[in-house]
C-alpha cells in the first residue's frame, strides 16, 4: 500500500477514534457513570403486532375526595432517556442547531385547551424553542394525587420502540436507540439501548413494581462499552425510605421518585390517567434520581406540534424542563403522542446548543399478544 494512502486510512482511524471517545467522556462525566454489577435477568416476550393509533379511553370518575391515608404525588417527568427499539437513519443532523423532525403545523394554545386528543401509537419531534416562548406563562407547580382511574388502570402489553439517533458532540453522530417495556405481572422493566456501532454501546435497565402511584423502582442498573476500552458497570438501589445513589452514598427517597430510565414510562402513566395534565401552560414536578443525586425536576407543556414523522404525521405535546442545560447538567426535552398511548416519539438531550443527542421514533412501536 502506497505510504501517502496508508497515513490517510491512519488519520481517518484517528478522527473515529477521537469522536468515539469523545462520546465516551461525555457520558462518563455528565451522567456519573461509576463501577457496579448486572444482575436483571431480562423478562422474555414475543413482539407480535403493531401499535396502532386509537383514541384514548375516557378516565374514569374520579372520587371526591383522596383515599384516607395516601400521600400527595408529585407528578413525574423524565429527564434523560426513553424505551424504544431501533430507528432507521433520518436526515443527517447538522452540527447546530439539532436536525429535527418537519413541523407541519404548531397549534397555538387555547384559552382553555381541550383534553389531549386520540391515544395511540408513540412518535414525537420536539418543537422549534422559539414558537415556544408564545406560550402562556406555566400555572403553579402542585402535588398531584393519584387519580380513582389510576386503581384499575390497565398498564399496556409490553411495548417496543425504535429510535433513529442524531446529534452532535465534537462532531456529527449517528446510531440508533432502542426501548423496550417489559411486564410480568406486577413486575416491569424498562430497558433503553443506544449504539453507535461498532464504536459505542450503552444499555440501562430500570425494574420495579407495578402499583397504583405508577412505577416504583427497585433497581437500575446500566452498562457502557466502548471501543478499546473495559466495560463499566453501574447500578442504584431504591428502598422504602432511602435510596443508594452509584457512588454507595444514601439519599431519603422522595415520593413517585424515578430513574433514568423508568421516568418516561412513569409520565406516559401519569398522562393516561390524568390526561389534564398533558395541557399547554400546566407544570408537572418530576422526583428523578440520576448517578449522584436525586433532585425535583420542573417540566413545562409548552405546546401542541403536527410532527411529520418516517412512516406519518402525529400530534405531539412538546415538554420541556424548565432548568437550562448548563452548568455540566444535561437536560431532556420530550415530544409526547397522545394518539400512540401518550408515548415519547422524541426525546432531545442537550448539553448545550452545540452538544446534543436527537432521538426520533422511525416506526410504529411493536407490541406483545394482549391477554
Amino acid at each position: 500500500m502506497p505510504l501517502q494512502r496508508r497515513g490517510g486510512w491512519l488519520l481517518l482511524a484517528g478522527v473515529v477514534l477521537v469522536h468515539v471517545l469523545g462520546v465516551n467522556e461525555l457520558l462518563l462525566d455528565r451522567f456519573g457513570w461509576g463501577a457496579g454489577s448486572q444482575s436483571v435477568r431480562r423478562i422474555e416476550v414475543a413482539f407480535v403486532r403493531e401499535l396502532a393509533p386509537a383514541a384514548p379511553p375516557a378516565p374514569a370518575a374520579r372520587a371526591p375526595a383522596a383515599v384516607a391515608g395516601r400521600k400527595a404525588l408529585p407528578a413525574v417527568a423524565a429527564a434523560a432517556s426513553a424505551p424504544a427499539p431501533v430507528a432507521e437513519a433520518i436526515a443527517e443532523p447538522a452540527p447546530r442547531p439539532p436536525a429535527v423532525p418537519e413541523v407541519v403545523a404548531a397549534e397555538p394554545p387555547a384559552p382553555e385547551p381541550a383534553p389531549p386528543p386520540a391515544l395511540a401509537q408513540a412518535a414525537a419531534t420536539p418543537p422549534d424553542p422559539s414558537p415556544a416562548a408564545s406560550s402562556p406563562p406555566p400555572e403553579p407547580v402542585a402535588p398531584v394525587q393519584p387519580p380513582e382511574s389510576a386503581l384499575s388502570f390497565d398498564w399496556p402489553p409490553s411495548t417496543r420502540m425504535s429510535y433513529l439517533m442524531t446529534g452532535n458532540f465534537r462532531g456529527p453522530i449517528e446510531g440508533r436507540a432502542q426501548v423496550d417495556w417489559l411486564r410480568s405481572g406486577t413486575r416491569y422493566q424498562v430497558h433503553l439501548e443506544t449504539s453507535v456501532a461498532p464504536l459505542l454501546t450503552r444499555r440501562i435497565t430500570s425494574e420495579g413494581e407495578l402499583t397504583e402511584r405508577g412505577l416504583a423502582p427497585r433497581r437500575f442498573e446500566g452498562e457502557q462499552r466502548v471501543l478499546m476500552r473495559a466495560p463499566r458497570r453501574w447500578s442504584l438501589q431504591f428502598g422504602p425510605e432511602r435510596i443508594v445513589l452509584a457512588d454507595g452514598r444514601e439519599v431519603d427517597t422522595l415520593p413517585g421518585a424515578q430513574d433514568e430510565a423508568s421516568q418516561f414510562v412513569q409520565l406516559t402513566w401519569l398522562f393516561t390517567t390524568q390526561p389534564q395534565l398533558l395541557q399547554v401552560g400546566r407544570s408537572i414536578e418530576v422526583p428523578l434520581a440520576l448517578n449522584r443525586r436525586l433532585d425535583l425536576w420542573i417540566y413545562d407543556v409548552k405546546e401542541v406540534q403536527q410532527l411529520r414523522l418516517p412512516y406519518g404525521t402525529v400530534e405531539t405535546y412538546y415538554v420541556k424542563p424548565r432548568r437550562e442545560a448548563k452548568g455540566g447538567d444535561m437536560t431532556a426535552e420530550i415530544w409526547f403522542a397522545p394518539s400512540l398511548q401518550y408515548l415519547p416519539v422524541r426525546i432531545l438531550i442537550r448539553q448545550d446548543e452545540a452538544t446534543y443527542v436527537d432521538l426520533v421514533l422511525e416506526k410504529p412501536p411493536l407490541q406483545a399478544a394482549t391477554r
